[in-house]
């Protein structure tokens, strides 16, 4: 038998949900039968539905044996169900803008992914954040269902801020703003050509899981395909950038007032300025400068940086990374 505390960062989750995070290897079938048969709070048993608090003692009634096939924690290993660290921390390389006791919002740097993919399950920013907390004391893995996320993405090689719930209330709170368009986020990038006024875009995004790769399309132009989803984006020109052989790009503030995978790329691509160095979205317009930018700085993506985050009354500011500033600089 295991005996679980429920703690705060638990408290207000559906008992099957949270049976789903404890024994990831069950099947959803095999959690509702655990729960009729196996499960009591305190000395009661309760409905897949039922909704803990904080306190509430979870028994379940398997053998060690059972708990271990289904990927429960081994309390051998860390007392009280979770391994507190783990044996190899992700060295930290994000920046701390903002923190206090329920978020955090770092500046992500280039080359880091947000979360981890099939190539990187370590050293990714979910796990420096995850390990950062364990470390100060503000998240012990042993006593929790609930880790520490990021309530928005980046790409790999896209900089700048990245916002996480400590708590699970606040990231309830973050989720929901960000769902409610409660959240403005701003980017700096250089676009190819000459952009003069600001420009506000809308369209249809879909994405092409197997290359990686969305098409925009005009809103509502042609059938509506499967996944299909709707965009907008506003630009505002900041300086002309005139370099080279009588190049032309700018440097522009994005606003995302939805956010999608690779939205700020493919919308201003559709619109005749994809941004220099991003190969993906480039079209023969922007051959000349990606080859000028690729020769005398090395650049083979895009510059793209989540600079400015505003939401409940406050805004965090993160700056241009020093390659950004340092291409713009002699691009100038």
């Amino acid at each position: 038998m295991r005996e679980i505390t429920i703690t705060a960062n638990d408290a207000g989750r559906r008992l099957d949900r949270f049976l789903r995070k404890y024994l990831p290897g069950a099947s959803l079938g095999e959690i509702y039968r655990i729960i009729r048969k196996d499960v009591r709070i305190g000395d009661r048993r309760r409905s897949e539905s039922y909704i803990l608090c904080e306190g509430d003692i979870l028994r379940l009634y398997l053998p060690d044996s059972t708990l271990a096939v289904l990927g429960a924690p081994d309390p051998s290993e860390c007392g009280r169900g979770f391994p507190r660290k783990r044996a190899s921390a992700a060295k930290r390389t994000f920046g701390i803008v903002h923190e206090d006791d329920d978020i955090l919002v770092v500046n992500k740097p280039y080359g880091l992914l947000t979360h981890g993919d099939a190539r990187e399950k370590k050293d990714h920013l979910a796990n420096q954040v995850k390990d950062y907390l364990t470390a100060k004391g503000d998240f012990d893995p042993r006593e929790k269902v609930f880790t520490p996320a990021p309530a928005n993405r980046l790409d790999r090689n896209t900089t700048g801020l990245v916002l996480f719930g400590k708590t699970a209330a606040a990231m309830r709170e973050l989720n929901r703003m960000i769902r409610d368009g409660e959240v403005r986020k701003f980017y700096l990038t250089i676009a190819c050509g000459e952009i003069s006024e600001e420009l506000h875009l809308s369209g249809s995004l879909v994405k092409d899981e197997a290359s990686n790769r969305v098409t925009v399309t005009a809103s509502g132009q042609g059938d509506r395909p499967p996944g299909r989803k709707e965009i907008e984006t506003v630009v505002r020109p900041l300086e002309v950038l005139r370099f080279g052989d009588g190049l032309t790009a700018t440097l522009c503030e994005v606003e995302l007032l939805t956010g999608r995978t690779h939205q700020i790329r493919a919308h201003l691509a559709s619109a005749g300025h994809p941004l220099i160095g991003d190969s993906k979205y480039a079209d023969r317009s922007a051959r000349k400068i990606n080859r000028y930018v690729r020769e005398r700085f090395g650049l083979t993506t895009q510059l793209l940086h989540a600079c400015r985050t505003e939401f409940a009354g406050n805004a965090y500011e993160a700056p241009a990374p020093k390659r950004f500033n340092e291409i713009l600089g002699k691009l100038k």
